[in-house]
């Protein structure tokens, strides 16, 4: 008989073992059996709780998001006029916690699963509409066009995220990601 709640703990030894075996092959090269393994159970069991290797990706992703959003959460949290609110998701999108290598694997990983998986395309979605709109917001009364302004910093949050984390670790992409804010609000910010 199994015990009673041990199924949202290896749901979470098996999300965690799977953003490390990403981590460590570089690609979702890897197979249930190596991500059950690390985490210290079969693969019928993964299986069982996720169906697939893709299922348990996308929980992955899901877990990395769910991180993210809390961390931008914390940053909102200490914003106090519309400036510091546009600063903080950037510095929330550049948190030390999101170039951890096997996040960085994770993450690069997503956007290759997303041009083939329908599921991973949506969840890609609801993180860039969230990040759109958070900037948006916090960009409405610091602009003249809040929303061309929020789709130009979130390219750049990405395109830097994507640049530092694979070619350029000592690169300050918070840094150019402030100076684009500033001007994107004429020093408003």
């Amino acid at each position: 008989m199994p015990k009673i709640g041990m199924e949202p703990i290896r749901r979470a030894a098996l999300v965690e073992a799977t953003i490390a075996e990403i981590g460590a092959a570089g690609t979702l090269d890897v197979t249930v059996s190596q991500i059950a393994k690390r985490a210290g159970m079969s693969s019928a069991l993964a299986h069982h709780y996720f169906g697939g290797k893709d299922q348990i990706f996308l929980a992955a992703m899901r877990h990395i998001l769910t991180e993210y959003g809390a961390e931008v959460r914390i940053e909102l949290s200490r914003a106090t006029n519309p400036g510091d609110r546009a600063r903080a998701i950037i510095r929330a999108s550049f948190a030390q916690s999101c170039f951890a290598p096997a996040t960085v694997s994770a993450w690069m990983t997503f956007y290759v699963q997303a041009q083939t998986n329908p599921e991973a395309l949506h969840l890609l979605r609801i993180y860039q509409r969230r990040l759109r709109s958070n900037l948006t917001s916090a960009l409405r009364p610091l602009c003249d066009n809040p929303q061309s302004a929020a789709d130009m910093l979130a390219a750049l949050i990405d395109g830097l995220y994507i640049r530092a984390a694979l070619t350029a670790p000592d690169a300050n992409p918070e840094g150019q990601a402030f100076a684009l804010l500033s001007s994107l609000t004429k020093g408003a910010a």
